[in-house]
């Protein structure tokens, strides 16, 4: 059996130092790129900036932030801001609980076919929030959501004995 020297450990140590040293300064100089981007209006950076803000991912974790963003994003029609903004709604996180406007940014990011929004706009219409109850419509988004996979819309598909 070989044991490891101090010295070694010490060198161990250092490596590993400087490789956390390298990742927060690539992290920070990261999120300042992203953020020059987003501000010129990209709409991928700015769910992006969303993202980083809602996770803490080299900034600080701010659900507000995030909504901002997740916001300008949307207004430029980038589905997946559309359907983060949406759940942010949905969950009251960074805004105020609202689900009309949760059902209005899924809608929004389902009609251009992201199935996690149209599984989410089809909870929302069986569960009557934020729009009236409507069984069929659910179903409806269900089955887009299914076709592409989703195994939730699936599994709701089954449930309701579709």
């Amino acid at each position: 059996m070989r044991f490891v020297k101090p010295f070694h450990i010490v060198r161990l140590a250092l490596l590993v130092s400087l490789c956390a040293l390298c990742t927060d300064t690539w992290a920070a100089t990261n999120v300042l790129s992203v953020r020059q981007v987003a501000e010129q209006g990209d709409a991928a950076a700015q769910f992006n900036m969303g993202n980083k803000y809602r996770e803490g991912r080299g900034v600080p974790q701010d659900d507000a932030q995030a909504a901002e963003w997740y916001r300008r994003a949307a207004d430029q029609g980038h589905a997946k801001a559309q359907h983060n903004l949406g759940l942010m709604y949905a969950e009251g996180r960074g805004v105020a609980k609202d689900e009309t406007q949760a059902v209005r940014w899924y809608r929004k990011a389902a009609e251009q076919g992201l199935a996690a929004a149209q599984y989410n706009l089809g909870v929302m219409f069986e569960n009557g929030s934020g729009v009236s109850w409507n069984g069929a419509e659910a179903v409806g988004w269900y089955r887009k959501a299914a076709e592409q996979g989703d195994a939730d819309a699936k599994e709701a598909l089954r449930r309701l004995g579709q």
